[in-house]
This record gives C-alpha cells, sequence and structure tokens, in this order.
C-alpha cells in the first residue's frame, strides 16, 4: 500500500502561481512513477504531467506544457506540481497517483494503482 496526501491547493488569481505537493508513505518512493490528474466540475479526470521513477524523465499534457513543472524528490517521499501563468480553466481537483511501472511516463489512469483525495486549486479571473 502506498498512501498519498496532496497539499498546496488554494484560490489564485488568473496568472498567479502555485506548487502542489503530494507526500507519499507506505513503501519505497522511488518504486513508483508519479502522475498528476486534475478533474474540473462537470468534466471527466484528465492527465496533466507524469514523471519516472528517477525524475529523469517526465510528461506533460499539452494543456500544461511551458507552464507546468513535475519533479520529486526521492529522499523526502514528495513529489510536486509547479504551476505558474494559472488560467481560469486550471480550476480543478488535483490528485496526484502512483505508477507501479516505475520506468513509465504515462497518462493512462488505468496504470496508476494508488491515489491521493486531491486538493482544490481554484484560478479566478
Amino acid at each position: 500500500q502506498v498512501q498519498l496526501v496532496e497539499s498546496g491547493g488554494g484560490l489564485v488569481q488568473a496568472g498567479g502561481s502555485l506548487r502542489l505537493s503530494c507526500a507519499a508513505s507506505g513503501r519505497t518512493f522511488s518504486n513508483y512513477a508519479m502522475g498528476w490528474f486534475r478533474q474540473a466540475p462537470g468534466k471527466e479526470r484528465e492527465f496533466v504531467a507524469a514523471i519516472n521513477w528517477s525524475g529523469a524523465s517526465t510528461y506533460y499534457a499539452d494543456s500544461g506544457k511551458g507552464r507546468f513543472t513535475i519533479s520529486r524528490d526521492n529522499a523526502k517521499n514528495t513529489v510536486y506540481l509547479e504551476m505558474n501563468s494559472l488560467k481560469p480553466e486550471d480550476t480543478a481537483v488535483y490528485y496526484c497517483a502512483a505508477n507501479s511501472l516505475r520506468t513509465r511516463v504515462s497518462d493512462t489512469e488505468s496504470q496508476y494503482r494508488y491515489w491521493g483525495q486531491g486538493t482544490q486549486v481554484t484560478v479566478s479571473s
């Protein structure tokens, strides 16, 4: 079992920045690739970014390229999502997830076995 707890969400004006954190516990964090997903009201959950076990490989959805940065600190068992130039359409609940295929940077939800409870991000116009 891996427990994931997100933090860092909140209310921010358009153009602002937030850094989300996801703290993991329960199993060796570096055994997992990690991903961020989000779900806006009335919409399906969608992929945001992923990072492999070492941090050497990352992958982003088009919506976040150039604005979002995913990173991880294996010593702290934490993955981050730095979000800049936020837009109202970035408003969503953001979830982190763990993928036991640790070399993969996947955008496929079904490959992620463990999920956090989510943190709300609201971007006002």
